[in-house]
């Protein structure tokens, strides 16, 4: 297999999200069994019940389902990608045979959709808002210059 070299990459793994029908034993077996720190925990009120946990470059996320199909052995993770450009993104997915899998959304942090591979695997799509980004970074800057 022979990969271009002018190939420029535009799109980066950066979450996989393992659906579990009991949220706690999930944690404790990714944190204790897999000895990976939590990130987000599930008992925050300010979040959906889910979880994150650190795996080097890739985020681990852990929601909560019901849902007998998500959760039944063998189900596919939901691969997550943060791409520069939304749009061109999912042109490009629905010409290769992806399906959208609900509208696009627009919450405040960017733009999220969800589309099925040709081969059903659930994939999830993620543009930041980059003024955002751009606005975190610069606190967080300001925040290690006045050492806290």
């Amino acid at each position: 297999c022979v990969i271009s070299q002018s190939s420029a990459m535009s799109a980066r793994l950066s979450t996989i999200m393992v659906f579990v029908r009991d949220l706690p034993r999930g944690v404790q077996f990714f944190r204790d069994g897999l000895g990976l720190p939590v990130t987000v925990a599930p008992e925050d009120p300010h979040n959906p019940p889910f979880a994150e946990v650190n795996a080097g470059p890739v985020t681990v996320s852990l929601k909560a389902s019901e849902n007998l199909a998500t959760c039944s052995t063998g189900y596919s993770p939901m691969l997550q990608f943060e791409v520069e450009d939304m749009d061109a993104t999912i042109v490009r997915a629905l010409s290769l045979g992806g399906a959208l899998d609900g509208p696009i959304k627009y919450p405040p942090t960017g733009k999220a959709a969800c589309l099925r591979a040709p081969g059903g695997q659930m994939i999830g799509l993620f543009e930041p808002n980059m003024d955002l980004k751009l606005m975190q970074e610069a606190s967080l800057a300001q925040q290690q210059r006045r050492g806290g």
